[in-house]
């Protein structure tokens, strides 16, 4: 018999997974590949190089896919940022762009390594059970071909598992009633999300727009006067994780639970490595 999946386990995979695939938007080999492709503005080759998989879609859809972005700064960069560089074009700059940025941040070495290649592996087998049904960044980015060195294979798989949890995710926020701005506000609160100047920085809200939703969460008593999660507000926010587990257990329950342990085991080992070569900005996390 299969020993059954630990709580929370997939969660925890996802969770140093997730922060290996992000590495490239903070790197400057994302914005030196896209910049050579024509693409100079920071927040259109973000934009660009993850709605890519789409296709030329518009404002609409990445708005819509992105959940937490205003839509006038989506509007200011898509479309026109498919005249500067196709989608097709767009994929192969981020393509370099994360060989690149991994190379730098794990070593050639550890790049060659045995762990890499099993991770790869591993990674890939937990994503056959993602599905694709109103999972619209998680579908698209499984049109894609795998690639075939190890480090860009274990990068692809993390990509379709984070899309794939981050898909069901927002399914959960829209039951949850928190508009884009509540789930930045709320999930900041929790201490783990993006902090305010972070948020308002990339996102394109205002500070008005931060105050305004917070006080609409003070409203539903999810938010005390200081800024703290009441527990309505704790609550909320770990039955949101739970749920999100619930629809994210397909993949984890199919590689099983020692897979998903070693997993585990070898990207928490990668993004140690990667977080110690400077990986992301200081700062970025918190509640200030």
């Amino acid at each position: 018999m299969t020993p059954p999946l630990p709580e929370r386990a997939g969660r925890r995979c996802h969770n140093v997974l997730n922060p290996l695939h992000s590495t490239h938007y903070f790197s400057p080999d994302l914005g030196r590949e896209l910049a050579a492709v024509g693409i100079e503005d920071d927040r259109a080759a973000y934009f660009a190089a993850r709605a890519a998989a789409m296709g030329a879609v518009g404002a609409g859809t990445v708005t819509a896919t992105f959940y937490n972005f205003r839509h006038d700064l989506v509007a200011a960069h898509v479309p026109a940022v498919w005249q500067a560089a196709s989608p097709e074009t767009v994929l192969a700059a981020r393509a370099r762009a994360v060989d690149a940025t991994l190379r730098r941040l794990l070593g050639e070495d550890l790049i060659a390594s045995k762990d890499v290649a099993e991770a790869a592996e591993l990674a890939l087998r937990a994503a056959e059970a993602c599905g694709s049904t109103a999972r619209p960044l998680y579908a698209a980015h499984a049109d894609l071909p795998v690639p075939e060195a190890p480090h860009l294979a274990l990068w692809h798989a993390a990509t379709l598992l984070r899309e794939h949890r981050g898909d069901g995710h927002l399914a959960v926020l829209l039951d949850a009633e928190l508009d884009p701005v509540e789930a930045l506000v709320s999930h900041t609160a929790t201490g783990k999300g993006m902090a305010p100047k972070w948020a308002l920085g990339t996102r394109g809200w205002s500070r008005q727009d931060w105050e305004t939703a917070s006080g609409r969460l003070r409203e539903r008593g999810l938010l005390d006067a200081r800024g703290e999660l009441t527990q309505a507000g704790v609550d909320l926010r770990q039955d949101i994780e739970a749920r999100t587990d619930r629809l994210d257990r397909a993949p984890y329950e199919h590689l099983g639970a020692a897979g998903v342990e070693r997993l585990t085991e070898i990207a928490r080992n990668l993004l140690m490595t990667a977080v110690a070569a400077g990986a992301f900005p200081d700062g970025m996390i918190g509640k200030e």
